[in-house]
């Protein structure tokens, strides 16, 4: 696995290269750029165009500004929702592939019909990245201006208005919100919205939420070099999602870039760079590919303590769905940090559950074995999953941790707890059989794990587990114990007694 520091440096690289082919530098805005225009005022054309899709496929049909008639022809239905995308930054002037792989699902994957449209601003985002930032207030009252336009055209509320803004795009769709007037944007969707120019500006300088009625962000390439990074870190939404920790993604890796090279050519590299980024997108089009294999993402402060399990709580509001079908509810002023695990590939959901095991440590120095679990579901089993517990293991102390599986298991029936050998560990084991004159009381040599506590985050189903034979509850190194569930059998002592 290459270094954060090889990842940034190669894509700041990338960046810089592509703007210098056009000949940009940062400075003044062109020579002829109109100025900005304030919210009272009426644009009677925009440099953006609003292009709508009948199909899946087609190109799109262009709605001109103050001009009902394109309504008309190009099939706007007034009683429909809107739900609009707005790409980011450019560098070759060419709209992306993404953007026709979700208008394609947002047309054939959704049970209720809405309007999709692109706000198609390439004239202005094929620039230096320096410039296009300058670009996207004037695009996003540009998009403001349409949308005004349609609520009195067409009598489309802003409220039924759903814009998906990409890197630049997510601020773009800021500046439209916080421009439309006092009827607010329904929602506003940020997919890793772009992070130079715009960390730590505040509220009225980006995306925030306060820009729509419902504000949701993804954040997945927030890895950070000199101070930058390609996605914003800051949370900038009602909810916003990190997953896999928001830094970097799976799959993403310069490891990929072979399998780059063979699919893109010449553009392998950009490919590469563009992966952990654009996976943004891929989360928000799996959702809707996949409507019943929704991700779960759970409140939490940080990654590190995700990983340990800790937050798996469905309790209040703490967990939401993913994507276009997220659980929008009463918003607070506060932004609500989720974390998640995904795949490397679509379909991207893998279901979470915390481990919380404890062991008892008869020999007097930490313990720092390897093990593997074995989980035996009512729909499947899942072989050889290691446990990794980060640090030594010492006497009677209860250890937490996250495993994530990519496939539904059903519900755990039976764990297979194994000590994997090493030589290491077979010295240690006999050296201390050897020298410690055990006698035949209760004692126990070296490790003893009488149950393991599991909760699952997608069903909130909590379970404990425990060995098999109480009458041998050490542990050995290449021994592997059998655990079933024994919560069961203690509810029903439980309601006897009552």
């Amino acid at each position: 696995m290459e270094s954060p520091l090889r990842v940034s440096l190669f894509l700041l690289w990338s960046i810089l290269i592509q703007s210098g082919a056009y000949g940009q530098s940062p400075g003044p805005e062109p020579f002829g750029r109109r100025p900005q225009v304030g919210k009272g005022e009426t644009l009677q054309q925009t440099e953006t165009r609003l292009l709508l899709f009948e199909g899946g496929t087609d190109q799109g049909c262009q709605i001109q500004l103050h001009r009902p008639d394109t309504l008309r022809q190009c099939g706007f239905n007034s009683s429909l929702p809107l739900v609009m995308i707005i790409h980011g930054w450019s560098v070759d002037g060419v709209l992306e592939s993404w953007i026709w792989q979700m208008v394609s699902a947002l047309k054939s994957q959704l049970a209720q019909p809405v309007n999709v449209a692109l706000a198609d601003w390439i004239t202005l985002a094929r620039n230096h990245y320096a410039i296009a930032v300058r670009n996207t207030r004037l695009v996003g009252q540009e998009v403001a201006a349409i949308l005004r336009w349609l609520e009195e055209a067409a009598q489309l509320s802003p409220s039924k208005v759903h814009l998906i803004g990409y890197s630049l795009g997510a601020h773009v769709s800021g500046f439209a919100g916080s421009h439309i007037g006092k009827h607010k944007i329904g929602r506003i969707t940020g997919l890793d919205a772009a992070g130079p120019l715009f960390e730590g500006a505040g509220p009225n300088d980006r995306l925030s939420p306060d820009d729509a009625k419902f504000v949701d962000s993804i954040h997945t390439f927030t890895r950070e070099h000199m101070g930058l990074s390609v996605g914003i870190k800051e949370p900038i939404a009602h909810y916003d999602f990190y997953p896999n920790g928001g830094s970097f993604q799976p799959g993403c890796y310069f490891l990929e870039l072979y399998k780059h090279i063979a699919k893109y050519g010449l553009n392998a590299f950009t490919q590469t760079i563009k992966c952990a980024h654009e996976r943004s997108v891929h989360l928000f089009i799996d959702s809707l590919q996949h409507p019943d294999m929704q991700s779960t993402a759970y409140l939490c402060n940080n990654m590190d303590t995700f990983s340990q399990g800790l937050c798996l709580s469905c309790k209040k509001g703490r967990c939401n769905r993913l994507g276009y079908y997220i659980r929008q509810g009463q918003q607070s002023k506060k932004s609500k940090k989720l974390f998640l695990v995904t795949r490397a590939q679509s379909p991207f959901k893998v279901y979470h559950y915390q481990f919380k095991i404890q062991f008892l440590n008869q020999i007097e120095k930490p313990v720092e074995p390897t093990f593997t679990m074995s989980l035996l579901g009512t729909e499947e089993e899942m072989q050889k999953i290691p446990v990794t517990l980060g640090e030594g293991i010492t006497n009677n102390k209860t250890y937490s941790f996250l495993i994530t599986l990519d496939s539904d298991i059903g519900e755990l029936v039976s764990i297979k707890f194994k000590w994997e050998n090493s030589a290491v560990w077979a010295n240690v084991w006999n050296t201390v059989q050897t020298i410690i004159p055990w006698g035949s009381g209760p004692l126990y040599s070296g490790l003893v794990l009488k149950s393991i506590k599991v909760k699952a985050g997608e069903t909130q189903q909590r379970m404990t587990f425990c060995s098999e034979n109480l009458d041998d509850l050490q542990l050995h190194p290449t021994q592997e114990k059998n655990f079933v569930r024994c919560d069961i059998n203690a509810k029903k002592m439980k309601q006897k007694n009552r």
